[in-house]
């Protein structure tokens, strides 16, 4: 697959616009959509979007973000009120839905209840009016390819919510399309389900390698099953990434805040030196960060840093940034110890200790004990309401 870059605009907003090693390298193409319902506020704002052949990219936001309806016009339910969507190069703005040739798969499964397996899977081969020999074969591979043999002649009422997504899966893609869209598929799935079916739908895509554009509001799935990830606040895409870059390098303090969890701090910039700067927190603490999104000496910043880089000292403990602390809850979590402490005015800053046979904290609520952490693992950026 190719790689892509992103590129920082000044307001700390990534653009989603994507460089494309090759000319025909995107697939799918947004190109200064906008979308309104009411013709006043924008729910999606300006969106330069490239989705590369082959790769599965998730829209990633919280609700009213407007990552279901930039799904909804790429497969053709919305209009765009401004903009175009190429696919294969070729505009499809006035394209209906059913000519689109797009795969689509539902949080609600929509099933035909009155038909078997088998009918649910052939009905889009006949309205393609595929030869019906070749029909019995395609319904047979995409039964085996969502491990379903055997089960053509059920109805959906007879299968579980997970075989009953599978199916939806599978009609999805029977007919071999270039392009499938997935609308929280997993979310009325049980936890356990849930992360199976992210896995199981994973493995389809890297087998046939058909681009998948996914939406979900769950972190976690994003970064489990993407190959990249667009982060959707407000009708515009904060930052696009790989799993691992928005994850270790969030662009802005939305995304900081948004993927995972982050320990924060506020306060004013003092000291700028290169990439890094000091931000002093109160009269007694300072702390340096990667300058990645903040002003110069003098400017607010949010600092954000990931509980699992934060180390228990000891009194002979060494770090870049040392701050004291006081525990106040203990939560074993079997793979780790939880640990929510008071540290520079912050009641809710958490250090993941990894939970071993060797582990070396005797841990007590009440504990006074220093944390640190290293200048990489910390990032200054500019507070959302700047």
């Amino acid at each position: 697959m190719q790689t892509h870059r992103t590129e920082a605009v000044p307001n700390g907003v990534a653009s989603a616009t994507t460089a494309c090693t090759e000319p025909n390298d995107a697939l799918v193409q947004f190109i200064e959509v906008q979308k309104s319902y009411d013709g006043k506020i924008l729910v999606v704002k300006d969106l330069n979007l490239d989705v590369a052949r082959g790769e599965f990219l998730t829209m990633l936001g919280p609700s009213g973000s407007g990552k279901t309806t930039c799904l909804m016009i790429l497969a053709g339910f919305e209009p765009t009120t401004n903009g175009k969507i190429l696919l294969n190069g070729r505009s499809i703005n006035d394209v209906p839905p059913h000519k689109r040739d797009i795969g689509m798969v539902f949080q609600n499964y929509a099933l035909f209840p009155h038909m078997t397996v088998a009918e649910n899977l052939a009905f889009p081969l006949k309205v393609r009016k595929v030869p019906a020999g070749e029909v019995v074969d395609k319904v047979n591979r995409a039964l085996e390819m969502v491990k379903l043999q055997g089960f053509d002649n059920r109805r959906p009422a007879q299968l579980s919510g997970g075989q009953q997504q599978r199916v939806a899966v599978a009609r999805a893609l029977v007919f071999e399309p270039d392009l499938v869209l997935m609308d929280e598929p997993l979310g009325a799935l049980d936890k356990q389900l849930r992360e199976q079916m992210q896995y199981e739908i994973k493995h389809i895509h890297e087998n046939l390698g058909i681009t998948t554009v996914y939406v979900t509001h769950d972190q976690a799935e994003a970064l489990t099953m993407s190959d990249r990830i667009a982060v959707f606040n407000d009708g515009v895409v904060q930052q696009l990434a790989t799993p691992a870059d928005l994850y270790e390098k969030p662009e802005n303090d939305f995304v900081a805040g948004f993927i995972g969890e982050n320990n924060r701090f506020y306060g004013t910039v003092s000291e700028v030196n290169g990439s890094t700067c000091t931000v002093k927190l109160d009269e007694n603490s300072t702390v340096t960060a990667e300058k990645v999104d903040v002003g110069g000496v003098g400017a607010r910043a949010t600092l954000s840093i990931r509980p699992e880089r934060v180390e228990l000292l000891g009194q002979e403990g060494s770090m870049a940034n040392r701050l004291s602390g006081r525990i106040e809850e203990l939560i074993y979590l079997g793979d780790h110890i939880r640990v929510r402490m008071t540290v520079a005015g912050n009641d809710e800053f958490i250090v993941k200790v990894r939970n071993s046979a060797n582990m070396q904290y005797d841990l007590k609520e009440g504990d006074e004990i220093n944390v640190g952490w290293n200048t990489k693992d910390c990032r200054a950026l500019k507070p959302i309401d700047d």
